[in-house]
């Protein structure tokens, strides 16, 4: 379980380093600790969660995580991060915090739940799940999440599925900790992010994507694609994770077959070259 050629890791503006591929970890209910645990095997050091357990078993990364740790995994060699998630994201019938209190009440109890899900006392990572309808709002539960980075017990933090430029602008403006990274759907429909995308890489926040490849089977398709692909005996999905990495975005993979974990892993052992990168970069329009 060393950090060999599958660790490449990319450092955020606050110091804190995250591997530029991590596992997701929704949708797995009862599989997710054994999921974790075969990630982890695997070689992945990044896990993204969330504390919602409408969509995520937080519990079951904590137990997945643990497994590794009894072996000797140290937790310092692992970027974890999960997610407050606002009460209209959740299921009413199994909400992780108090939905009568306050916003800031909500976060810090969701901090709470999350520490004793994941079995450690610290995160790498704090997100917002979604920005609020009202900005104001917004505000106060990223006020909280500054409390709990002063804290110690979040070393950064970042906010996800915010796709209006404006807003995240606002966001960055008024934060007094800012935001080091966005998590977004990375598909044609939102001409993947590219304003977003630019915003970041002007002010040091760096991009994470997720439904990377689920909605984009079109590219993944293309001939063009295909051909690099081919050329480097690698398959399209390699590819695009490739490519997308050396752009220094942060893909999210969420695949339960061990073979697609080997080889979601093994895309640090080829590079494309800048040609290939304009060919691919063509076909995202």
């Amino acid at each position: 379980m060393g950090d060999g050629v599958h660790q490449r890791r990319i450092v955020s503006a606050y110091g804190v380093a995250m591997p530029r591929i991590l596992y997701g970890t929704a949708w797995k209910k009862e599989r997710t600790a054994s999921l974790v645990e075969a990630a982890l095997r695997a070689g992945f050091r990044g896990i993204d969660t969330a504390c919602q357990p409408k969509h995520y078993h937080e519990p079951g990364v904590g137990e997945g995580l643990s497994a590794l740790l009894r072996e000797g995994l140290s937790r310092s060699d692992i970027y974890l991060q999960t997610k407050f998630t606002a009460f209209a994201g959740q299921d009413p019938d199994n909400v992780p915090y108090d939905p009568g209190a306050g916003l800031g009440e909500q976060v810090r109890q969701s901090l709470e739940a999350s520490l004793r899900n994941l079995r450690t006392d610290y995160l790498d990572g704090l997100v917002l799940h979604s920005p609020y309808p009202e900005d104001k709002d917004t505000l106060e539960v990223w006020r909280a999440m500054e409390g709990l980075y002063d804290q110690g017990v979040v070393r950064q933090l970042g906010i996800s599925n915010c796709y209006e430029r404006s807003r995240l602008e606002r966001l960055h403006r008024q934060a007094r900790i800012k935001p080091a990274l966005v998590q977004n759907r990375f598909y044609a429909k939102t001409r993947y992010d590219r304003e977003i995308r630019a915003f970041c890489a002007d002010h040091g926040i760096l991009y994470q994507s997720f439904w990377t490849l689920t909605a984009n089977p079109e590219v993944l398709a293309q001939p063009s694609l295909v051909e690099i692909a081919e050329r480097h005996g690698r398959s399209a999905a390699q590819v695009f994770f490739r490519f997308l990495t050396q752009k220094d975005i942060v893909c999210l993979t969420g695949t339960s077959s061990k073979d697609h974990m080997a080889q979601d892993l093994a895309i640090f052992e080829f590079r494309l070259s800048s040609a290939e990168c304009r060919v691919v970069e063509a076909l995202l329009g």
